[in-house]
């Protein structure tokens, strides 16, 4: 099962990841934001206070808001598919 590894806060809600089987990009994250858990994460300075879980492997708030790893990592290959920029680490493959 493929996992968060590493991720970073960008910009607005876009975040970079990291992921076990090397696949390295971003993802904006702001049309997903809906529902009663995500809604706090509306507020720029919750949204940035997300961590990696190694135990989940993946992103999470304190709130306990969570994405699926496995829905992170088609939204970062689905960018980058559509022609956005790769990261260096992506070109090598």
């Amino acid at each position: 099962m493929v996992g968060i590894v590493e991720a970073r806060y960008v910009k607005d809600y876009v975040v970079w990841l990291r992921f076990s089987d090397g696949l390295e990009g971003e993802v904006d994250l702001r049309d997903e934001l809906y529902g009663e858990v995500f809604e706090p994460l509306k507020d720029p300075a919750v949204f940035r206070a997300f961590s990696v879980q190694p135990e989940w492997r993946t992103i999470a708030w304190p709130n306990g808001a969570d994405f699926a790893p496995e829905f992170l990592h088609e939204a970062v290959q689905a960018r980058l598919t559509r022609g956005s920029t790769p990261t260096a680490a992506t070109e090598a493959f």
